[in-house]
């Protein structure tokens, strides 16, 4: 004890001493590193009493990037595999220079960390470590991607991209993986291709600069001296230069035929004129040639074809936009081409034909479309014109026999007539039909084989069905103003409040108990009203209770059908259900005792009832009096002196009896 008091004293006046020191300096094993300068007198920065793991978290806490580490199980400190203690690793307290993240660079194992060196990155004596771990940089921050250190090995410059894994591998920086595909890059190797060696077309590493075009390398085998341009993949291919694959017709929209099939491509493309894109018509090549100066047209073809140019087949007027058919054919070509073949002559029947229409035909009314209906082969002939197939209104059945102006009275394409059946019918339906009443879509019932035969279906086309009577009723019974405008309401009661017998006392439901069949024909059940029919109210007849139609006015009371059948006179009042059921009349059980609050005890056992119940109930409940005096006022010996309420004294049992202890006053 004497010695720690004296070390203690001397620590003291040693802090004295120091000067500027605190305390807590003294105190310390030793200086913290540079790095932890700042928290030197700090010590609960990193330091917490009594408790390890708080410890552990406040360098986590400082340390921000090992704490992700840990959390997210990467690098060095996420793959330790127990939790380990940062003091057992990292010491402080060692001076200013200490290094407390000491490595030792021959026993480190590279593949806890997120980078695990393979190949030649393996081999100490090939690569060492400060190659990739730069001073002043954390180790954790040394790059991972190929090019980071190998940019100044990357012959192609960047050309290929930085991905160098894709080739290359640790062991060996020159050789690659497998040999290059060519055939999954932009320029697939193909025919004497494959043969070629790399170098032919790749100049330099750069790969990607090499061209891919046919010309760039082969522009010293072009015979052609470019007067064909430069794609020669249009006609030549890498199998063999020699063979060609043009197709003049499908790849110069230009068909080689006759002796155009023979002739030389300078003949045409003369390197005078080394367009690809020449002229296709053939005054370009042939005005020397034409024997018409031009006064036929340029289209020589009309007459002329590629397999002689002296040969005329005769031109096929058929090849025009306007083929000459039945009596056109036998017109002469001066008919029409009054001014030559350069005159462009009019195509419509009416150009020609106007003067026949006005003095024999419609006079104009029908358009100037002549072909919708005429043909060439004869004038006069019935028309071809299909009404069905050529218009949206197609005619059946009586509409097929009516006459084109019966409908038709004005002029025929500047009508735009109406279609439905209204706008014709309107007169018959004025007259003989619905005037007006069911609006103008006659279509909905009347068809045009006979005006009579309706199709329309009220079960189908809408939402009420017609049943048994309603099937056989005119419509006019129901829609008495405009069809489609007053809805007509689907409850019975909207068309049958009139034949209502029960003057709305049994609701506005009526198809609860009656149906379209028989109006007569109900099907109430009484037992879901509030007097179901038991016993024999079952087989009773419902006019036996239901004296008029307005049955709600019917009593359920007994004694309001049964007064004759009560052989009491109403003495027991008119609640017979109280005695009595209705499976049998006969047959009763009434519990005075239970029912009623006067208890049959005593003398009052085996008591007739009349002899309480004397006269007849003159209300709605029998209403008899349960006092003594009421009864026996005439075996009241006291002649009413000591009051009305015998039961104080005197027992049911007997009458002479008096109760126990009952003494009189005087």
């Amino acid at each position: 004890m004497l010695r720690f008091i004296s070390l203690f004293v001397l620590t003291f006046f040693l802090s004295l001493n120091a000067g500027a020191d605190t305390l807590e300096s003294v105190m310390m094993p030793g200086k913290v590193i540079q790095g932890h300068v700042k928290w030197e007198d700090d010590c609960k920065q990193c330091h917490k009493k009594f408790d390890k793991e708080g410890q552990n978290q406040l360098c986590k806490d400082c340390h921000k990037d090992i704490n992700k580490d840990v959390s997210q199980k990467k690098g060095l400190h996420g793959r330790l595999k127990e939790s380990r203690n940062c003091v057992e690793c990292h010491t402080e307290h060692k001076g200013r220079a200490a290094q407390i993240a000491p490595i030792n660079e021959k026993t480190f194992k590279h593949s806890q960390t997120d980078f695990e060196l393979k190949g030649a990155h393996a081999d100490a004596t090939k690569t060492e470590c400060k190659e990739c771990h730069k001073p002043k940089v954390k180790y954790r921050d040394a790059p991972s991607a190929c090019n980071a250190c190998h940019k100044k090995d990357d012959k192609h410059d960047g050309t290929l991209g930085v991905d160098c894994q894709s080739c290359h591998n640790e062991k060996n920086w020159k050789e690659t993986r497998e040999r290059f595909d060519h055939n999954k890059s932009d320029f697939a190797l193909e025919g004497k291709h494959a043969d070629v060696k790399c170098d032919e077309c790749h100049k330099s590493k750069k790969y990607k600069e090499a061209p891919k075009d046919c010309f760039s390398c082969h522009k010293k085998d072009d015979k052609h001296k470019g007067t064909l341009g430069q794609k020669c993949a249009n006609c030549h291919t890498a199998k063999d230069w020699k063979e060609t694959t043009f197709d003049h017709g499908k790849d110069a929209h230009f068909v080689l035929r006759g002796k155009h099939a023979t002739a030389k491509c300078e003949s045409c493309h003369k390197p005078s004129a080394p367009s690809l894109k020449l002229p296709t018509s053939c005054v370009a090549c042939h005005k020397g040639d034409d024997k018409h100066e031009g006064t036929l047209g340029n289209r020589c073809e009309k007459c002329h074809v590629e397999k002689s140019w002296t040969s005329t087949p005769g031109f096929d007027h058929d090849d025009t936009k306007f083929p000459l058919l039945d009596k056109h054919k036998a017109a002469k070509c001066q008919t029409c081409h009054k001014n030559g073949m350069q005159e462009k002559l009019p195509l419509l029947c009416n150009d020609c034909h106007k003067k026949e229409d006005d003095t024999k035909g419609h006079k104009g009314d029908f358009g100037t479309k002549c072909e919708s209906c005429h043909t060439a082969k004869d004038w006069k002939l019935p028309s071809k014109f299909d009404h069905t197939r050529d218009t949206k209104y197609p005619l059946k059945d009586k509409h097929k026999d009516t006459k084109c102006v019966e409908c038709h009275k004005g002029k025929l394409y500047g009508q735009n007539l109406k279609t439905d059946c209204y706008s014709c019918h309107k007169k018959d339906d004025d007259n003989k039909g619905h005037k007006g009443r069911y609006d103008q879509k006659c279509e909905t019932c009347h068809i045009e084989k006979t005006w009579k035969t309706l199709i329309f279906d009220h079960d189908r086309d809408t939402k009420y069905k017609l049943l048994d009577k309603h099937r056989a009723t005119k419509c006019d019974s129901c829609h008495k103003a405009n069809l489609y405008k007053d809805k007509v309401k689907s409850t019975c009661v909207s068309c049958h409040k009139s034949d209502d017998k029960h003057k709305g006392q049994e609701g506005d439901k009526c198809e609860d108990c009656h149906n379209a069949k028989s109006w007569k024909d109900a099907k109430f059940d009484h037992a879901k009203s509030k007097f179901p029919l038991l016993g024999k109210h079952f087989k009773v007849e419902c006019k036996k209770c239901h004296l008029t139609a307005e049955f709600k006015d019917a009593k359920s009371e007994c004694v309001s059908c049964h007064t004759k059948d009560d052989v009491h006179k109403l003495k027991l009042g008119p609640a017979c259900e109280t005695c009595h059921n209705a499976r049998d009349w006969k047959a009763w059980d009434f519990d005075h005792d239970k029912k009623t609050k006067f208890k049959l005890d005593g003398g009052h056992k085996g008591i007739g009832c009349y002899e309480c119940h004397r006269v007849p109930s003159k209300g709605a409940k029998l209403v008899t009096s349960v006092t003594c005096g009421d009864c026996h006022s005439s075996d009241d010996v006291h002649d009413g002196s000591f009051g009305r309420q015998c039961e104080r004294c005197h027992v049911s049992n007997t009458w002479s009896e008096v109760k126990m202890g009952v003494g009189v006053s005087r």
